[in-house]
C-alpha cells in the first residue's frame, strides 16, 4: 500500500494513485496534529499533490527524490504562490 497510515504519520512511498487521496484528505482532517513521511515517495496523482498543497501538513522527513524538488518548495511556501 502506498500509504501506511499510523497514528500520527502517514508514511508515502513509491506512487500515489488517485485512490489514496480521498482517504489521505480525510486522515488529514480527523486532526490537525497529523504529518506524513514522504521521504520515499517516487511521485503521486494530481490529486494527491491537491490534498498536500491545500491542507499543508507538517512533513516529517522530505522527499528524497530529487524530482519532488517543487513539491518541498511549494508545501514551504506558505502564500500558496511558487516563482523560480
Amino acid at each position: 500500500m502506498p500509504i501506511a497510515f499510523k497514528k500520527k504519520v502517514a508514511v508515502m512511498t513509491g506512487h500515489c494513485e488517485i485512490e489514496e487521496a480521498e482517504s489521505l484528505f480525510a486522515w488529514l482532517n480527523e486532526e490537525v496534529s497529523r504529518q506524513v513521511n514522504l521521504k520515499a515517495l517516487v511521485s503521486a496523482h494530481t490529486a494527491v499533490y491537491q490534498v498536500l498543497l491545500a491542507k499543508k501538513p507538517k512533513v516529517s522527513v522530505w522527499p528524497e527524490s530529487e524530482k519532488l524538488i517543487w513539491l518541498t518548495k511549494m508545501m514551504n511556501n506558505k502564500s500558496n504562490v511558487w516563482c523560480e
